[in-house]
């Protein structure tokens, strides 16, 4: 069973660069099918599909935060991070690290980390 772990700071500081790490254990970030995504949910808002990174290394991003955004991965340490730039109080959220599976034409999120708060303050 897949178990998804979400770490990095809670708080951080506008215009800084924040980093997030997802831990991945029961499952390798290289099989097939599976895209490691980054999500995030705003206080009193839905849901923000933020992008994902492959099975195979590529990447995919939101129109709306593309260019401050990034994902790379450590296939030593079977992790996944996400790198926002630039971040204001609009990037406060809780952020969750998910597996997307792709079976032919359909996908969906099959699991999920717990979510780690981020503030973005002064």
């Amino acid at each position: 069973q897949v178990q998804l772990q979400e770490s990095g700071p809670g708080l951080a500081k506008p215009s800084q660069t924040l980093s997030l790490t997802c831990t991945v254990s029961g499952g390798s970030i290289t099989t097939n099918d599976y895209y490691w995504t980054w999500i995030r949910q705003p206080p009193g808002k839905g849901l923000e599909w933020i992008g994902y990174i492959t099975n195979s290394g590529s990447t995919f991003y939101s129109p709306s935060l593309k260019s401050r955004n990034s994902i790379s991965r450590d296939t030593s340490k079977n992790q996944f991070t996400l790198q926002l730039s630039s971040v204001t109080s609009a990037d406060t959220a809780v952020y969750y690290c998910a597996r997307r599976l792709r079976r032919g034409p359909n996908w969906w999120y099959d699991s999920w980390g717990q979510g780690t708060q981020v503030t973005v303050s002064s």
